[in-house]
């Protein structure tokens, strides 16, 4: 099998492009033993190029623990630049189809070469029963979440997957390999949910940690900077276009007038191969 790997910020991927790959069988288990950093090639996800009936393409990803989340932002700005690039969807507009709906991806050019991917994210779901949460009709904004006893003030978005975002002073301060999972994993949340600790710079720029649900602390997280960009906006903290410094590098989040969120970032291959 042939396989392309790509990173966006660091949030690397195994793409296999399945139009011309036969793939059949328990592609939970497949994506676990790909994505193991000692036995396999080693990614964050495992991302299928996949036809569509209803958009110019079609997007998969499994985590690296084989759970399949709805969306991954990182994972489609390199999606959208294989396409490109390989000749599959010759757009610099593409419809790319995933569990979280048509997403817009616009491949950003210089010369032939792209440098960047602009991602339209679509609109942010705020009702909690659509997150999805537990409890009352409404949004959740900085609101009360109690884990190991101790009280944190968060505030959930999905961006097709579900978003816990909580602000503190210090992102480096936070022991997010122990409070991540607890969140992660916490009753209120059925389908499991990302984590964010965001650290407010200015208006204009946030810093950004994440824990990622079912991958686990990663360098970057397209979906969850764009939750983190409208959560900063509902707690007015930050103007409608905010920079979002994550371990792996920056993105740039706004979200537009017509309430859909768009998200800039890089796209870069690392290599290619064939398995044995």
């Amino acid at each position: 099998m042939k396989f392309t790997k790509m990173q966006g910020l660091g949030n690397d991927f195994i793409l296999v492009n399945c139009l011309n790959e036969q793939l059949a069988g328990d592609f939970e288990a497949f994506a676990r033993r790909l994505c193991d950093r000692h036995y396999g090639i080693g990614a964050d996800g495992l991302i299928l190029i996949l036809p569509s009936e209803t958009a110019d393409i079609r997007m998969r990803i499994f985590n690296s623990d084989g759970s399949e989340p709805e969306m991954c932002g990182n994972g489609i700005r390199c999606f959208a630049r294989f396409v490109y690039e390989g000749d599959i969807v010759k757009k610099q507009t593409m419809r790319v189809e995933t569990l979280a709906g048509v997403i817009i991806p616009e491949v950003i050019l210089e010369g032939d070469h792209v440098v960047s991917v602009r991602v339209d994210m679509g609109e942010p779901r705020l009702e909690r029963n659509v997150i999805p949460m537990t409890g009352p009709a409404g949004k959740v904004v900085n609101e009360p979440l109690v884990v190991d006893e101790t009280t944190y003030k968060i505030t959930c978005v999905s961006m097709g997957n579900p978003h816990c975002i909580t602000f503190v002073s210090d992102v480096e301060e936070v022991p997010i390999g122990v409070i991540g999972p607890k969140m992660e994993n916490h009753q209120v949340f059925p389908r499991r949910t990302n984590v964010e600790f965001i650290q407010v710079l200015n208006r204009n720029e946030v810093n950004m940690r994440v824990w990622e649900r079912g991958a686990g602390e990663t360098l970057a997280c397209g979906t969850g900077a764009c939750a983190t960009g409208v959560a900063c906006i509902l707690n007015d903290l930050t103007d409608r276009t905010v920079t979002v410094h994550l371990a792996g590098g920056d993105l740039l989040i706004e979200w537009a007038e017509n309430n859909h969120v768009n998200m800039t970032g890089p796209a870069e291959y690392v290599f290619r191969g064939e398995t044995v």
